[in-house]
């Protein structure tokens, strides 16, 4: 990947009045198209072409990798998390067969959660057990319905470059709906938006899709802890950042 272009502060924040400017109006229509749309294909449909279409405005420039590995079918899809522009590139790389399963404190937030609601994302508790299981058991019952899903696994990200340990509801849903796990690395969009800041910068950002993986034989658990290690093996190797598995 190219070095990354950092713009000295008061660039950077000309810069970023620029880029919040467009996401303003961009933001509007896709929210007026979640309102208007008819059907979950369409709505998310919109939601690409809106995540797309600001991204070009502002610069920052999207590249993919083996976008062939997404099998035609259902799926279940992991990638490493370290900027809040995860969500909105995966958001313009994916096919609208793809529903997001995002923490629920997003549900919280007034526009955010009207669309994501529409975009037919999961919400999950990440700090209350009970509900969080009631949650996790949603989510496995619409993957086993036959919905393609995309998990964000470390449930958060650290200030500083590296891969978190792995939590396993996305590796269990895909084991109760039998369907591949596709590994995903997200290059770039730390340095686009450096946690835990507002500053943005305009660079390059690149999305690989790892060849899928599939289950052993046994027993649900024993089956997903195994998937989610080799996952998490397969995107640290191909991330190149240091493993802050024992952080958090």
């Amino acid at each position: 990947m190219s070095r990354p272009t950092r713009l000295p502060p008061p660039l950077a924040w000309l810069y970023t009045l620029y880029a919040y400017s467009l996401f303003l109006p961009v933001a509007l229509l896709a929210l007026l198209c979640m309102l208007l749309l008819p059907t979950l294909r369409l709505r998310r449909t919109a939601a690409r072409c809106a995540a797309r279409a600001w991204m070009a405005l502002t610069g920052l420039r999207l590249a993919v990798h083996h976008r062939q590995r997404l099998p035609p079918g259902q799926c279940v899809v992991v990638a490493n998390h370290s900027s809040y522009l995860d969500g909105f590139v995966l958001s313009a790389v994916l096919p609208p067969r793809f529903g997001f399963v995002i923490k629920r404190e997003m549900s919280r937030v007034p526009l955010a959660n009207l669309l994501l609601s529409r975009l037919g994302s999961e919400f999950v508790e990440r700090f209350d057990r009970h509900k969080g299981a009631s949650d996790a058991r949603r989510v496995v019952r619409n993957a086993s319905n036959g919905h393609s899903l995309v998990f964000f696994p470390e449930g958060t990200f650290a200030q500083q470059p590296g891969l978190l340990r792995f939590h396993g509801g996305a590796f269990r849903a895909a084991m109760h709906a039998g369907c591949p796990v596709v590994p995903c690395v997200i290059r770039g969009a730390r340095d686009a938006l450096p946690p835990p800041g507002l500053l943005l910068h305009p660079t390059r950002i690149e999305v690989e899709f790892l060849p899928p993986l599939t289950a052993v034989d046994g027993a649900v658990e024993e089956a997903s802890t195994a998937l989610r290690d080799r996952a998490r093996r397969e995107i640290l190797a191909a991330l190149g950042e240091p493993d802050l598995s024992q952080a958090a």
